[in-house]
This record gives C-alpha cells, sequence and structure tokens, in this order.
C-alpha cells in the first residue's frame, strides 16, 4: 500500500553527443550560454535541484567512458514546470540551434520518472532509467514528455 502523504517531484536525464570538446569552436556557442541557462534553470518555477559539480558546471561531470558524452539531470516539482523551462523560454533556443553541436543519437537520450519529494537521483538512477526506457519503451518507470504517466499518489 503506498503511503497518501508522499508526494512526488519528477526528475529527468538527457544526454548528448557534442561534436568536439568544449573548449572547441564548434562547441563555443553552447559553452557561451550555459550559465544563463544554468541561471534561467534554477530560478525557474517548480526547479528543484540539477546536476553540477562543486563550482557549479554541469558540463564538467563525467559519468559515461566517452568524454563527449554529456549529461544533464534535474529534479522539477511537476512535469509542467519542467516543459514549461525546456519549451517555453529561451532554453528553446539551445534546442533549435542544438544540430550545430550535437550528433544525432542512435537510442533514446532522455527520460523522465516520478521520485518522492526529496529525493535526489543518482547519476547510476539515471542510467538505469535510461536503459529501462531503451529496452521497455515508456512505462511508468520511465517515460517521455509525449508518453507520460501520473505520479504515483
Amino acid at each position: 500500500m503506498k503511503n497518501k502523504d508522499i508526494s512526488y517531484h519528477i526528475a529527468q536525464i538527457n544526454i548528448a553527443q557534442a561534436k568536439a570538446d568544449k573548449d572547441s569552436e564548434i562547441m563555443s556557442g553552447f559553452i557561451s550560454r550555459l550559465d544563463e541557462i544554468h541561471t534561467l534553470a534554477d530560478n525557474a518555477p517548480g526547479f528543484i535541484w540539477r546536476l553540477e559539480t562543486e563550482d557549479g558546471d554541469d558540463g564538467s561531470v563525467s559519468v559515461f567512458n566517452d568524454p563527449l558524452l554529456l549529461i544533464n539531470m534535474s529534479v522539477w516539482r511537476d512535469i509542467d514546470s519542467l516543459r514549461a523551462f525546456v519549451y517555453k523560454s529561451i532554453h528553446i533556443e539551445l534546442l533549435q540551434d542544438r544540430d550545430a553541436w550535437f550528433d544525432k543519437m542512435g537510442e533514446i537520450h532522455q527520460t523522465l520518472w516520478w521520485v518522492p519529494a526529496g529525493h535526489i537521483p543518482t547519476i547510476q538512477e539515471g542510467k538505469d532509467k535510461l536503459d529501462q526506457i531503451r529496452e521497455f519503451g515508456p512505462t511508468a518507470e520511465a517515460f517521455t514528455f509525449g508518453k507520460k504517466f501520473p505520479s504515483p499518489t
């Protein structure tokens, strides 16, 4: 039986294959906007947490054997808050220009999942959720904006 007093938040992981090292000219347009986008996220309604190093740089978090495979993870109050940030803020400009900086990935590279309020997902948890959606498609355990599932409560 589920505890009805627990509320849930939405977690997300997104990985991207950079075309070049982050110090390269190719990546400069993306890297130059990171502080702006991080500040926007940090101050966005519904934002709770994002993966970052101690100095606030999520671009330096290396979790895969490929240094050009970048990771972004965050937790938001709800799907609507996350969707508003991703698609209805200046963040959309980065999505529109992503082909300049990132190669197309041959497999699913992002997923959403529900976490109990107060839970900060680990990198391994995010990798596991990517594996789940790749193997089983969208389910209540790992899903997408296009095929979302309601909170467990």
